[in-house]
């Protein structure tokens, strides 16, 4: 596994070994002393994965205090572009925007920490995204701000979104109960 740093600094991408032969591909997804060696403490309490059409986007969701959680993507199917808002008050970077094509074939993570909405679109049709999550879901901490608010261009006029995502506050409305982890 390789760590590759962005632009918003609590953001990491990680580029995992994808091997194929024959058989298939393997492809491991979380090594602790590697992630520890990354600066990646997490216990990861949760693991789901969701199956998007293609142009679905999902976002921007985030969990909040006491029930944050940071999170680690993979596609597992498929391709996505990978959105994260840092939604944390006091950083130099709040409202900036951090993303990234993930898919199968290229082995790319992404790992989100708490603090930030984390969102993507669906390149590809049963695009297949698995979560480890560093908390269980806690649905009165469930939030989201709504996607199209914060300058990101999804570049898609008309995507597939559910009625949750489309209810979701502007990001100029957000009261933002974050702060940076020092």
């Amino acid at each position: 596994m390789e760590i590759i740093d962005t632009a918003l600094d609590a953001i990491k991408v990680i580029r995992t070994n994808v091997i194929e032969d024959i058989r298939g591909s393997f492809q491991k997804l979380y090594h602790k002393n590697q992630f520890k060696n990354f600066g990646i403490y997490e216990n990861f309490d949760e693991k789901y994965i969701s199956v998007s059409r293609k142009n679905v986007i999902r976002g921007m969701h985030f969990q909040t205090p006491p029930n944050d959680h940071s999170k680690i993507v993979s596609c597992i199917n498929g391709t996505a572009l990978d959105v994260a808002l840092d939604i944390r008050k006091d950083s130099s970077t709040y409202g900036q925007f951090f993303s990234v094509e993930i898919s199968k074939e290229n082995g790319l993570m992404v790992y989100i920490p708490k603090g930030f909405a984390h969102g993507f679109i669906a390149k590809t049709d049963d695009c297949a995204l698995l979560y480890q999550v560093s908390s269980v879901h806690s649905p009165k901490s469930d939030k989201g701000i709504l996607w199209s608010s914060f300058g990101y261009d999804w570049g898609i006029l008309k995507p597939l979104l559910s009625e949750r995502d489309k209810s979701f506050l502007p990001f100029s409305s957000f009261k933002s109960p974050f702060r940076i982890n020092i």
